[in-house]
């Protein structure tokens, strides 16, 4: 069993790929409920700062590795996102302490 945490939550199953006349692929699209779209803004918008910038969803489409077209959206709260933002806090106040004074 495999301990990799993830920071994203499969949202759904998205409608099949439609590709160009040369095999390229062109779009697809996922389709989501009032209900379900709401819960996603209250469940997974990052937050907001002081100077309002934020309040945002990051929604990913990728394809399964069944090749089923899906929809996954970015967990802010996931257990995975916390560890990655405290690492990069970590690392950011070191980079700064490196800088030359002038």
């Amino acid at each position: 069993m495999s301990d990799k945490q993830y920071d994203s939550v499969l949202v759904g199953y998205a409608e099949e790929p439609r590709f160009n006349e040369d095999g390229s692929l062109r779009d697809w699209s996922v389709r989501f409920k009032d209900a379900e779209l709401k819960e996603m803004v209250e469940k997974y918008a990052t937050t907001r700062n002081e100077q309002g910038q934020g309040g945002n969803l990051y929604v990913t489409m990728f394809m399964s590795k069944g090749g089923k077209a899906c929809c996954r959206v970015f967990d802010p709260n996931s257990a995975a996102a916390k560890e990655r933002r405290a690492q990069k806090e970590a690392k950011a106040p070191a980079q700064e302490s490196d800088a030359l004074p002038f």
